[in-house]
C-alpha cells in the first residue's frame, strides 16, 4: 500500500471510528430537575460541561455516559438517584454533548474526563473526602473501571453494559464492516492502539477490574446484542479479589426500559458499599 493510499486509509478509519456528537436538547429546568450547569477543565486544555444535581448528603454519584451519548441521556438514571438523596454529577465527555472537541475520543480519554469530574467534585467545599461513586455505561463503564483502578478514594463502582476487552469490541466492529481480521483487521487494531497511546491489554476491563479496591456492581442486559452477556460473565470471572457482583437483567444494551425496576437493588448496593467503607454494619 503506497504512502498516499495509507494516509487516505487512516483518515477514513478515523472518520469511521469517530463518536457522533448528539446535542443536549433541553435544560434541567425543562426536564423538571433541580440543579445547575457547571464547567470544569480536563486534559489538553479542554473544558467539559456538566450538570450538578444536589441531593441530601448521602454522597455523590459521578455518571459517565457511553460512546456517542451525552449527559442528558443519563437523566433517567440520575433523577431517581437524586430523589434518593444522592448528589449526582453528569458530564459530557470530550467530543460529546456540549463539551469541547478534541482530536479523537477513546476509552482512556473518557477515563481522563471522569477523573477531571472527580477533581472538580473534590475541590468543592466539604467534598474533599465525601463518599463518591462512579457509574458508567458501555464505554463509560469501561472508563470508570479504569479510573477506579488508579484511585483509592472511590466508595463503589457501578458498571452498566461494559465490554470485557477492547479487542473483542473492535473485532465485532470489523466483522460488521465485512473486513477480514487478517491482515487488515489486525493492522486496524494495532493502528488504533498507536493513536490512543495504550495497549488494549493494559486498559481492558478484565485487566482493570481486579485492581479496583472498592465494591463493584456489574449490570448487563440478557438481550444485549451490542456487547453480549458473555462479556459480562468473562469480566466477572476476572475480578480476582475485588468484591464484585454480577447482575443480569432483562433488557438490551441501553437498559433504559428496565433499570427503574432495578433501582432498589442498586440503591441497596450503594448503601452497603459506603457503610462498609465507613466501617459500619451494612
Amino acid at each position: 500500500m503506497g504512502a498516499g493510499l495509507l494516509t487516505l486509509f487512516h483518515r477514513r478509519l478515523r472518520v469511521s471510528l469517530a463518536a457522533p456528537r448528539v446535542a443536549v436538547t433541553a435544560s434541567l429546568e425543562a426536564h423538571g430537575v433541580v440543579g445547575e450547569t457547571v464547567t470544569f477543565p480536563t486534559r489538553r486544555g479542554r473544558t467539559l460541561t456538566g450538570w450538578w444535581l444536589p441531593g441530601e448528603g448521602r454522597g455523590t454519584v459521578v455518571i459517565t455516559h457511553g460512546w456517542g451519548a451525552n449527559r442528558e441521556l443519563m437523566l433517567p438514571l440520575a433523577r431517581p438517584l437524586q430523589a434518593a438523596g444522592w448528589n449526582v454529577l453528569l458530564f459530557d465527555a470530550r467530543n460529546h454533548g456540549d463539551s469541547d472537541a478534541d482530536t479523537f475520543s477513546s476509552m482512556p480519554r473518557f477515563a481522563e474526563d471522569t477523573e477531571a469530574a472527580l477533581a472538580w467534585l473534590r475541590a468543592r467545599p466539604g467534598m474533599a473526602e465525601a463518599p463518591a461513586v462512579l457509574l458508567g455505561h458501555s464505554v463509560g463503564a469501561a472508563a470508570v473501571l479504569l479510573a477506579a483502578s488508579r484511585r483509592d478514594d472511590i466508595g463503589a463502582v457501578v458498571s452498566l453494559s461494559a465490554f470485557a476487552h477492547p479487542d473483542g469490541m473492535m473485532r465485532r466492529w470489523l466483522a460488521g464492516k465485512g473486513l477480514p481480521f487478517f491482515p487488515l483487521g489486525w493492522y486496524v487494531l494495532r493502528y488504533v492502539e498507536r493513536v490512543i497511546g495504550h495497549r488494549f491489554d493494559a486498559i481492558a476491563p478484565v485487566t482493570t477490574l481486579p485492581r479496583v479496591r472498592c465494591p463493584v456492581l456489574l449490570v448487563h442486559g440478557r438481550d444485549d446484542r451490542v456487547i453480549l452477556p458473555e462479556d459480562a460473565e468473562r469480566l466477572f470471572a476476572s475480578r480476582g479479589e475485588t468484591p464484585a457482583r454480577l447482575h443480569l437483567l432483562p433488557g438490551d444494551h441501553d437498559l433504559s426500559r428496565h433499570i427503574e425496576a432495578e433501582l432498589p437493588e442498586l440503591l441497596a448496593f450503594l448503601e452497603a458499599a459506603l457503610a462498609e467503607r465507613a466501617g459500619e454494619p451494612a
